[in-house]
């Protein structure tokens, strides 16, 4: 909701002040006389002719005295003008002639007789005002009742309102009657050459619009206005017209004023102090005084605005609760300092808290003293003031004794004098049992060791959190292979390992298919920065050579959780285009495959024999964290140990039942 506005004029005078002009609303001119008098403004513009001199024919009435006045005639709320109003005195000039014709105007006005006469004297006023290139006359008709003419006496005034003029205009107005009995009253005024300055609302900020011609320069100051006191500066520059100038709302306070001059030799300031009553300004005033306390019981308020406040003693205890009055109350003290009572606000500060060092756990007394020199001392506690010679059940009563003797000894800091009484703070640790502190001490071990307890059962988690993912891709030659390769894959997962194997996720490769599921798990491994194993049977090594020769039929079909057949079509060009160091690791067992049965193709990689090979195997499988040697042997040692029952189901002896591994219609080297 927008404040209304203000339009600064300076007063006439030597010693200018600021004024919110009075506004007229209305175009038409309008003319009201003193109570008594009755008047009428003639319509239309009259000819500025004063005519000559001549004699009166008795009393008349005739100007005395021109006083002018600035207003605001506004057509809209912001949309005015400079107006000016003129207020003519009027007297009686002149006596009667004929004694005769004085009686005969007495008694046409005598209430008394039973037809009286509404017997008055009547005048004709001419107002002239004249600002270049302009010129406007007005005719004013006046009317004095009998009782009221006096010869020689004032008898009221008539205002005229209004000549519109410019600013910084010279103007001139005349004043006679018509026909003219006196030489005419005239006037000269030159008009403020001023700014218009409006002070306006813009959301929560405030707006400064300095309406004024192009290329004009001008002063314009803020300042904070003190009751007592030099003013103190804020902002200050010389600027050219027209200038807005913005106001953050938390800069308002009371006392901010604003001068405005133009910038010329022994030019005349003006200056407003326009949120003397704004609510934000105060709110704002409160929230930037700062109380602070001074050595020797001394304080100080200080604030941008000068404001009467109140100090008091008050007293709070070390739980940060509200600051509770002193019982027995000790007398106040009213200070004036640098703000105005806008509204009820409390601000405290501890008592020269830099002098008496980090907070302790002291017990505050206050001492009373009467008339006769006798004293009392009370501790402050929550439940109130305790006498120290008490039977209460407080710590204060428990250990009043003791208090009283360290207040008598001077072990208390004295932290207020007066007449009345005075202020003591007493140190409590000297009473405080030492095994509190062994309890404490009792506290921060067991802390220490859960918090150890805590680390160690961490660790496991961090490492397995920190292992290493592995995708274990095979053909399925066989059952016989694959209970191999799920050895292989378990004994891996003990290193620790994480691996992925389609063994052990034939419902995800049913759901997703063979080449979804190896794309998901190849995607993921590599993204986590871990490896891809090839592992090499003649099956593996028949299909990667049906995908590597240019065979016209295409490759045979393979069952659907086959996901080696399935990962050759991105595995192959991981190879083909040199992607492949780094992410693969190709792997056979020595028994079942020769050494140049694997495609030259895959040797880009590391490949090894099993189980001969395990531990470089290992090595390569865990990457980086991988441990020492020693500590590598023994973990190839385990995993061989794990493989061993699988190596010799795979592997029987000619003429035993079954046929191996790699030995179903389906294996071989094709050639």
């Amino acid at each position: 909701m927008p404040v209304p506005w203000f339009l600064l004029s300076l007063a006439l005078g030597r010693n200018p002040v600021v004024l919110s002009l009075e506004r007229v609303v209305g175009p038409q001119d309008t003319a009201r006389c003193s109570p008594g008098l009755s008047c009428h403004l003639w319509d239309g513009d009259v000819l500025c002719l004063p005519g000559s001199l001549v004699s009166a024919p008795g009393p008349v009435l005739v100007p005395t005295r021109l006083q002018t006045e600035l207003v605001l005639r506004c057509h809209e709320e912001t949309d005015c003008d400079l107006c000016v109003r003129v207020a003519v005195h009027l007297a009686v000039h002149g006596y009667w002639e004929d004694p005769e014709d004085e009686e005969k105007f007495r008694r046409a006005a005598d209430p008394e007789l039973e037809e009286p006469r509404n017997a008055s004297l009547q005048a004709h006023i001419v107002l002239s005002f004249q600002a270049y290139p302009t010129a406007h006359c007005v005719l004013l008709e006046v009317q004095v009742p009998a009782a009221l003419v006096q010869p020689g006496q004032s008898v009221g005034s008539i205002v005229f309102d209004c000549f519109e003029a410019a600013l910084g205009a010279e103007v001139q107005i005349w004043s006679y009657t018509q026909p003219r009995y006196q030489k005419e009253l005239n006037l000269t005024q030159q008009l403020p050459a001023l700014p218009w300055l409006n002070v306006s609302a813009d959301g929560e900020d405030v707006r400064l619009v300095l309406d004024v011609s192009e290329e004009q320069r001008f002063g314009l100051s803020l300042y904070w206005n003190q009751d007592q006191g030099p003013i103190k500066p804020w902002w200050h520059s010389n600027l050219t017209g027209p200038q807005t100038i913005t106001l953050n709302h938390t800069d308002l306070v009371p006392c901010l004023c604003i001068q405005v001059w133009p910038l010329e030799p022994d030019s005349v300031r003006t200056s407003i102090c326009p949120f003397r009553e704004d609510p934000r300004a105060h709110r704002n005033l409160w929230r930037a005084a700062r109380l602070q306390l001074l050595p020797s019981r001394g304080w100080r308020l200080d604030a941008p605005c000068s404001l009467p406040a109140e100090a008091t003693l008050c007293w709070q205890a070390l739980d940060g609760g509200p600051c509770l009055p002193l019982v027995p109350p000790l007398p106040r003290e009213n200070v004036t300092v640098n703000v105005s009572t806008w509204e009820k606000l409390q601000m405290q500060e501890c008592l020269w808290a830099d002098s008496l060092g980090p907070l302790k756990d002291d017990m505050l007394l206050v001492e009373t003293r009467g008339p006769q020199d006798n004293g009392s001392l009370c501790a402050l506690e929550p439940s109130g003031c305790t006498p120290l010679l008490s039977r209460a059940s407080t710590r204060a009563a428990r250990l009043g004794e003791q208090l009283l003797q360290d207040v008598q000894s001077g072990q208390c800091l004295q932290l207020w004098d007066s007449d009345l009484g005075a202020l003591w703070a007493c140190p409590m640790d000297k009473y405080i049992h030492q095994r509190w502190a062994l309890v404490w001490l009792a506290c921060l071990l067991l802390a220490a060791v859960l918090f150890l307890l805590l680390l160690l059962k961490m660790n496991p988690v961090k490492a397995a959190s920190r292992s290493r993912a592995a995708l274990l891709l095979y053909s399925a030659d066989d059952a016989s292979f694959e209970r191999l390769v799920g050895a292989l894959a378990s004994a891996l997962c003990q290193l620790p390992l994480r691996v992925a194997v389609d063994l052990w996720s034939r419902r995800d490769l049913s759901a997703q298919g063979a080449l979804a599921w190896f794309h998901a798990q190849r995607r993921q491994t590599l993204q986590e920065g871990g490896v891809v194993v090839l592992l090499f049977s003649p099956g593996a090594v028949a299909l990667c050579r049906e995908w590597l020769q240019d065979a016209t039929s295409a490759p045979r079909a393979h069952g659907p959780h086959d996901a080696f057949a399935a990962s050759l079509s991105c595995v192959l060009p991981d190879f083909l285009q040199g992607r492949a160091p780094g992410r693969y690791v190709g792997a056979y067992f020595d028994k079942l495959l020769p050494a140049d049965a694997v495609p030259a193709l895959f040797r880009s990689v590391p490949v090894f024999s099993l189980p001969s090979q395990l531990p470089d195997f290992l090595g390569i499988l865990q990457g980086p964290t991988a441990p020492r040697s020693r500590r590598l042997a023994e973990r190839a040692e385990q995993v061989s140990r794990a493989l061993q029952p699988a190596l010799d189901s795979c592997f029987r002896p000619p003429g035993a039942l079954g046929t191996g591994c790699g030995m179903g219609p389906e294996a071989g080297v094709r050639t």
